[in-house]
C-alpha cells in the first residue's frame, strides 16, 4: 500500500516537473524572443531600457513655489509632473519618467527621457507653464458640420476645430482661478472639488453660467478635456463645485491639475545632461556580460561542490533567470544599470537559498535517515531562515521603492521580484527535482 501511495506521489511530480519545464521553455523564450525566428510575433516583444542604456536626455526642472501657498504647494508640484507627463507622451517619448522632488523647501520635477533627439523640441515643450481655460459647449449643429468634415478628411481635425467645445466668451483662464479643493459632499459623503475664483474672474464665471446654464462648460488644461460638468444654475459669488461619481482619487487629481493651470508656478531649466544612445549600448553589453559569467560562475560552483544537488540547483538558477527576465519583460520593468544590478543580486541570493537546503539535507544523511526523508526534512528546517532572510530584503526593497529616488527605485524593483521567484525556484523547482530524481 505505501509503495503503491509513493508511486501516485512521484507520479503527480513528474508531472508537476514536466510543467516546470515548459513554462520555464515558454519564458525563455519570450526573454529571447528577438533573437528566435520562428516564435509568434507577441512574444518578440523588447525589454524596456532606462535612459543610461537606450541613451536620451535626463532633465532637472525647479519649480519656483514664490507665489504659490505652503498649503497647496504639494499639489502644484504633483498637477505640474502629471502635466509634463502628458506633454512628452504627446512628444512621443516612450514610457517617459517625470517625477516630482522635494529637497528641502525647494520643489523639483525630474525628467528622463529616453531615446529623445530632438532634445531642443522637447525642452521647449515641457518649459511652458500649463494653461487652464474653460470652454463653452457647441450647438448640437454645429458639432455635427464639423464631424461630418472631418470624416471626409479621413478622420483628421477638420481646420484643427474641436467639434464639440469652443473657448468661452468672455474668456476664462488658470489666471482667474485662485484655488482648487478636495471636499465631501455633507449628505452623501461623495468626493467634490471645489473652485474659487477672484473678483474679476467671479464675474465672468457668473456671465458664462448664466449663458449656459444646462449646457457643459468644459475645463482644459494644455488643450485636453480634464472636466466637462453641466452648469445647473447662474452662480454669483464667484465659487463653483463640481460633483459627480467621482473616486476619492479621481477627484485629487483633478484638484491637482486644476492648481497646475491655475497657480502662478514656472519651472526653470536647472540641469541638462545627455546620455548618447552608443554609451548606454555598450554599458549593456557589459552588464549582460558581467550577469552571464555571474550565473556560469555560481552554476560551476554548485556542480562541483555539491554534485547531483548542485546541478538541480544550476537548472534551477536557469529557470530562476528565464523566469525572471520573461516578468521584467512582461510588467514592463524598465531596465537600468541599477536595475540589473539588483536582478544580478538576487541571481546570488536565489542560490543561497539552495546552500541552506543541501546542508540541512548533508545534516539529515549524517542521522542515518533516508535520502528521501533527509531532502523532506531538510527543506522543512531551511524554511524558517529561507522566509525570514527573504522577507526582511522584501520589507528593505519596499522601503527603498517607496522613499528613494528614482536611480535606487530600479534597483529595489529588480531585487524584490527576483527574491519572490527565488523562493518559489528554491522552494518548488529544486525540490521537485530533488523528489522525482532522488534514488
Amino acid at each position: 500500500m505505501a509503495n503503491k501511495i509513493n508511486k501516485i506521489s512521484k507520479a503527480r511530480m513528474v508531472w508537476w516537473l514536466i510543467l516546470i519545464i515548459i513554462v520555464s521553455l515558454v519564458a525563455g523564450a519570450f526573454s529571447y524572443g528577438e533573437k528566435i525566428t520562428f516564435i509568434p510575433e507577441w512574444m518578440k516583444k523588447p525589454f524596456r531600457l532606462g535612459l543610461d542604456l537606450s541613451g536620451g536626455a535626463h532633465l532637472l526642472y525647479e519649480v519656483d513655489m514664490s507665489q504659490v501657498d505652503e498649503k497647496d504647494r504639494g499639489d502644484v508640484a504633483s498637477g505640474l509632473r502629471d502635466v509634463i507627463e502628458r506633454r512628452v507622451n504627446l512628444f512621443g517619448v516612450a514610457e517617459p519618467r517625470v517625477e516630482s522632488v522635494r529637497v528641502k523647501e525647494d520643489y523639483r520635477l525630474n525628467v528622463e527621457l529616453a531615446g529623445v533627439k530632438d532634445i531642443s523640441l522637447a525642452v521647449a515643450m515641457i518649459g511652458e507653464t500649463p494653461y487652464l481655460e474653460f470652454r463653452e459647449q457647441r450647438t448640437e449643429d454645429e458639432t455635427a458640420m464639423i464631424l461630418e468634415e472631418q470624416e471626409k478628411e479621413s478622420g483628421e481635425q477638420y481646420l484643427g476645430i474641436d467639434p464639440y467645445f469652443i473657448p468661452s466668451t468672455p474668456s476664462l483662464t488658470g489666471k482667474y482661478l485662485k484655488s482648487a479643493q478636495l471636499d465631501f459632499d455633507q449628505t452623501t459623503f461623495e468626493p467634490i472639488v471645489n473652485l474659487q475664483f477672484t473678483d474679476e474672474g467671479g464675474d465672468i464665471f457668473a456671465e458664462l453660467t448664466r449663458e449656459n446654464k444646462g449646457k457643459m462648460l468644459a475645463i482644459y488644461l494644455d488643450g485636453y478635456p480634464i472636466s466637462t460638468p453641466v452648469v445647473r444654475d447662474e452662480i454669483l459669488d464667484g465659487s463653483a463645485q463640481i460633483s459627480g461619481r467621482f473616486t476619492s482619487q479621481e477627484a485629487k487629481e483633478l484638484v491637482r491639475r486644476l492648481n497646475a493651470g491655475a497657480l502662478p508656478a514656472p519651472i526653470n531649466l536647472i540641469s541638462q545632461q545627455t546620455v548618447g544612445a552608443s554609451l548606454g549600448q555598450e554599458s549593456l553589453g557589459l552588464i549582460v556580460k558581467a550577469g552571464v559569467i555571474g550565473i556560469l560562475a555560481v552554476g560551476v560552483f554548485m556542480i562541483l561542490y555539491y554534485q547531483l544537488f548542485g546541478l538541480f540547483a544550476a537548472i534551477a538558477l536557469a529557470i530562476y533567470t528565464a523566469l525572471s527576465l520573461a516578468i521584467f519583460k512582461f510588467i514592463p520593468v524598465t531596465l537600468t544599470l541599477s536595475g540589473v544590478a539588483g536582478f544580478i543580486l538576487s541571481i546570488g541570493m536565489a542560490v543561497d537559498a539552495n546552500i541552506l537546503i543541501f546542508e540541512r539535507t548533508k545534516e539529515e544523511l549524517k542521522k542515518g535517515l533516508s535520502k528521501m526523508r533527509a531532502i523532506e526534512e531538510g527543506f522543512q528546517r531551511a524554511w524558517l531562515s529561507i522566509r525570514d532572510s527573504n522577507i526582511s530584503t522584501i520589507i528593505t526593497c519596499l522601503v527603498l521603492y517607496n522613499f528613494t529616488t528614482s536611480i535606487i527605485k530600479g534597483f529595489a524593483l529588480t531585487l524584490l521580484i527576483g527574491v519572490i521567484i527565488s523562493m518559489f525556484t528554491a522552494i518548488t523547482v529544486t525540490r521537485t527535482f530533488l523528489r522525482v530524481f532522488h534514488k
